[in-house]
Protein backbone atom coordinates (compact mmCIF):
# COMPACT_ATOMS: atom_id res chain seq x y z
CA UNK A 1 0.00 0.00 0.00
CA UNK A 2 2.65 2.62 0.67
CA UNK A 3 4.73 1.58 -2.49
CA UNK A 4 1.19 2.46 -4.38
CA UNK A 5 1.35 6.22 -2.80
CA UNK A 6 4.84 6.71 -3.21
CA UNK A 7 4.25 5.99 -7.21
CA UNK A 8 0.84 8.06 -7.12
CA UNK A 9 2.81 11.17 -5.36
CA UNK A 10 5.66 10.26 -7.68
CA UNK A 11 3.41 10.43 -10.57
CA UNK A 12 1.99 13.64 -8.87
CA UNK A 13 5.31 15.34 -9.27
CA UNK A 14 6.26 14.41 -12.44
CA UNK A 15 3.27 15.74 -14.06
CA UNK A 16 3.68 18.85 -12.32
CA UNK A 17 7.22 19.54 -13.31
CA UNK A 18 6.01 18.54 -16.86
CA UNK A 19 3.72 21.09 -16.23
CA UNK A 20 5.87 23.70 -15.32
CA UNK A 21 8.83 22.68 -18.12
CA UNK A 22 5.65 24.51 -20.86
CA UNK A 23 6.23 27.44 -18.81
CA UNK A 24 9.86 27.77 -18.69
CA UNK A 25 10.42 29.14 -21.72
CA UNK A 26 10.72 32.65 -21.83
CA UNK A 27 9.05 32.74 -25.66
CA UNK A 28 6.14 30.79 -24.27
CA UNK A 29 5.68 32.87 -21.67
CA UNK A 30 5.61 36.11 -23.52
CA UNK A 31 3.29 33.94 -26.17
CA UNK A 32 0.77 33.09 -22.99
CA UNK A 33 1.12 36.71 -21.51
CA UNK A 34 0.11 38.22 -25.07
CA UNK A 35 -3.19 35.51 -25.17
CA UNK A 36 -3.94 36.41 -21.32
CA UNK A 37 -5.73 39.46 -22.93
CA UNK A 38 -7.06 38.17 -26.07
CA UNK A 39 -6.82 36.00 -28.92
CA UNK A 40 -4.66 36.36 -31.61
CA UNK A 41 -3.17 34.88 -34.90
CA UNK A 42 -0.08 34.08 -35.13
CA UNK A 43 1.04 37.41 -37.20
CA UNK A 44 -0.43 38.96 -34.10
CA UNK A 45 1.59 37.28 -31.91
CA UNK A 46 4.63 38.27 -33.25
CA UNK A 47 4.00 41.68 -33.34
CA UNK A 48 3.35 41.94 -30.06
CA UNK A 49 6.06 39.82 -28.89
CA UNK A 50 8.72 40.90 -31.06
CA UNK A 51 9.39 37.07 -31.62
CA UNK A 52 10.32 35.69 -35.10
CA UNK A 53 7.37 34.13 -36.85
CA UNK A 54 9.26 30.52 -37.08
CA UNK A 55 9.65 31.04 -33.33
CA UNK A 56 6.36 31.70 -32.35
CA UNK A 57 4.63 28.74 -34.51
CA UNK A 58 6.90 26.35 -33.02
CA UNK A 59 5.50 27.26 -29.27
CA UNK A 60 2.56 27.50 -30.34
CA UNK A 61 2.95 23.82 -31.48
CA UNK A 62 4.48 22.95 -27.81
CA UNK A 63 1.82 25.21 -26.22
CA UNK A 64 -1.02 23.38 -28.03
CA UNK A 65 0.33 19.53 -27.64
CA UNK A 66 0.72 20.73 -23.93
CA UNK A 67 -2.68 22.07 -23.81
CA UNK A 68 -2.00 25.50 -22.67
CA UNK A 69 -3.29 26.53 -25.64
CA UNK A 70 -6.63 26.31 -27.77
CA UNK A 71 -7.11 27.04 -31.32
CA UNK A 72 -10.29 28.62 -32.94
CA UNK A 73 -10.91 29.18 -37.15
CA UNK A 74 -11.90 32.48 -38.61
CA UNK A 75 -12.02 32.95 -42.00
CA UNK A 76 -8.51 32.72 -43.25
CA UNK A 77 -6.82 32.90 -39.75
CA UNK A 78 -6.41 30.91 -36.48
CA UNK A 79 -6.63 32.07 -33.62
CA UNK A 80 -5.24 31.08 -30.50
CA UNK A 81 -6.41 31.63 -26.80
CA UNK A 82 -5.00 30.66 -23.82
CA UNK A 83 -7.04 26.91 -22.99
CA UNK A 84 -8.41 27.63 -19.42
CA UNK A 85 -8.49 30.60 -17.18
CA UNK A 86 -6.97 29.01 -14.26
CA UNK A 87 -3.51 29.53 -16.65
CA UNK A 88 -4.26 33.53 -17.00
CA UNK A 89 -4.70 33.10 -12.46
CA UNK A 90 -1.87 31.14 -12.28
CA UNK A 91 0.25 33.85 -14.27
CA UNK A 92 -0.96 36.37 -12.24
CA UNK A 93 -0.30 34.42 -8.87
CA UNK A 94 3.31 33.81 -10.56
CA UNK A 95 3.68 37.68 -10.87
CA UNK A 96 2.29 38.56 -7.28
CA UNK A 97 4.65 35.43 -5.54
CA UNK A 98 7.54 37.46 -7.37
CA UNK A 99 6.51 40.45 -6.06
CA UNK A 100 7.75 38.89 -2.83
CA UNK A 101 10.30 36.70 -3.40
CA UNK A 102 12.00 38.51 -6.57
CA UNK A 103 15.32 39.53 -5.11
CA UNK A 104 16.17 35.62 -4.02
CA UNK A 105 14.88 34.34 -7.51
CA UNK A 106 17.24 37.02 -9.06
CA UNK A 107 20.19 36.45 -6.79
CA UNK A 108 19.63 32.19 -7.50
CA UNK A 109 22.51 30.41 -9.16
CA UNK A 110 20.96 27.08 -10.09
CA UNK A 111 18.60 28.05 -13.21
CA UNK A 112 20.55 30.99 -15.29
CA UNK A 113 20.32 30.95 -18.62
CA UNK A 114 23.70 29.38 -20.34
Amino acid sequence: MAQLVDDRKSATIERRAKLFRGFADPSRLAILGALCNEPLAVHELVERTELSQPNVSNHLRCLLDCGLVASDREGRFIRYRISNPRITVLLNDVDALLDVVAKGVEACDNYREA
